[in-house]
């Protein structure tokens, strides 16, 4: 593995990626991961981390699947963002659209629809509306922007998909599970680990953590 790839466990201690949720929220799949408590927050053992992370690598390695990444937490939608333009893939960062994956054909029809007008603005065609009707598809266009930016390009279903907290996009997992896209996931010590495909059981609330493990993410797919 690339000495960027490479996975460190002082480094992910240093970001924090060890810290879990209160230990009032512990899902009894995640019993193994926890090697103790500090401070109410059970600790999650980095050294499986390093474990699962590194199988989730050496999938995006050896697959070069088309991947999707998704991160609506608000702390994380500009990461999320940044993140996935330098890897050039696809990604959601306002909230999941049910039936993005399920019911992909009116999805994409939408996002052509962004595209055209998004067009139609910048060849200033839509100066021959009267000033009203230019407000409403500003108006529009500002709402599409949010929803499709980043998967107007998107033409057929992703092999996988990277989620950053699969308790905040359930539906993402859901909608993945049911079209049999594979699924990546952060795994905080509240949610279910069997449930992913590649699982990296790492604290998914702090922007250090997860800005650490999408940088290993993103370093793999540029290879």
């Amino acid at each position: 593995m690339a000495e960027e790839t490479k996975i460190s466990v002082d480094e992910m201690t240093e970001n924090g990626v060890h810290l879990g949720h209160r230990t009032s929220k512990l899902h009894p799949s995640m019993e193994e991961f926890v090697v103790g408590i500090k401070n109410t927050v059970h600790i999650i053992n980095l050294e499986k981390t390093k474990e699962f992370f590194e199988k989730a690598l050496d999938y995006i390695e050896k697959e070069s699947p088309k991947l999707m990444i998704v991160g609506t937490k608000i702390p994380l939608q500009k990461l999320v963002k940044e993140m996935a333009q330098e890897a050039n893939t696809p990604y959601v960062t306002a909230r999941w659209l049910g039936g993005t994956f399920t019911n992909f054909t009116v999805i994409k029809k939408r996002a052509q629809y962004y595209k055209d007008l998004q067009q139609k603005k910048e060849t200033g065609e839509l100066e021959k509306y009267t000033k009203k009707e230019r407000i409403q598809k500003e108006k529009e266009l500002q709402d599409l922007s949010t929803k499709f930016e980043g998967i107007q390009d998107l033409e057929n279903l992703p092999d996988a998909v990277f989620i950053c907290d699969i308790v905040k996009d359930d539906l993402a997992l859901k909608e993945a599970q049911m079209k049999g896209v594979k699924t990546i996931a952060i795994v905080d010590t509240n949610a279910d680990i069997s449930q992913v495909d590649y699982p990296i059981p790492a604290n998914d609330d702090a922007i250090s953590s997860v800005k650490y493990i999408l940088e290993k993410v993103v370093s793999v797919i540029k290879k």
